[in-house]
C-alpha cells in the first residue's frame, strides 16, 4: 500500500486548505485512515482520522470544528479540510493507514505513511 499526500501549501491566518491522501497498491480496505503532524521539534501530533468502513471520525482536541476529515471511498481517497488556519497549525501533514480494529489515535499503531505535505501559515 502506497499513500501520497497533496494540497500543502503557504496560506494566510484565517486561510483554508484541503489535504488529499490517495492510496494505492493491493486491494485496499484499512480499518481506518488518519491524519497526523509535525512541527519542528515537536512529536508526531493526532489531527484526525475515519474508520473506513463506517465513516466514523475523531478530532484531536486543538481542531475545535476547524478541521473536517472525509474520505471517497471509490477513488482510496481520504482529505481533510482545514479552515481558519492558524500560524501553529505550521507543521508537516502525513496521513496514514492502520490495518486493523483498535484505537486511531496514537501513530505508533498506523502500518502505512504518506510522505507529509508542508502547510505554512503565515503572512
Amino acid at each position: 500500500v502506497q499513500l501520497q499526500a497533496s494540497g500543502g501549501g503557504l496560506v494566510q491566518p484565517g486561510g483554508s486548505l484541503r489535504l488529499s491522501c490517495a492510496a494505492s497498491g493491493r486491494t485496499f480496505g484499512p480499518y481506518g485512515m488518519g491524519w497526523f503532524r509535525q512541527a519542528p521539534e515537536k512529536g508526531r501530533e493526532f489531527v484526525a482520522a475515519i474508520t473506513w468502513s463506517s465513516g466514523r471520525t475523531y478530532y484531536g482536541s486543538f481542531t475545535k470544528g476547524r478541521f473536517t476529515i472525509s474520505k471517497d471511498t471509490a477513488k482510496n481517497t481520504v482529505y481533510l479540510q482545514m479552515v481558519s488556519l492558524k500560524p501553529e497549525d505550521t507543521a508537516v501533514y502525513y496521513c496514514a493507514a492502520k490495518s486493523s480494529l483498535g484505537t486511531l489515535n496514537y501513530p505508533q499503531w498506523y502500518d502505512y505513511w504518506g510522505q507529509g505535505t508542508q502547510v505554512t501559515v503565515s503572512s
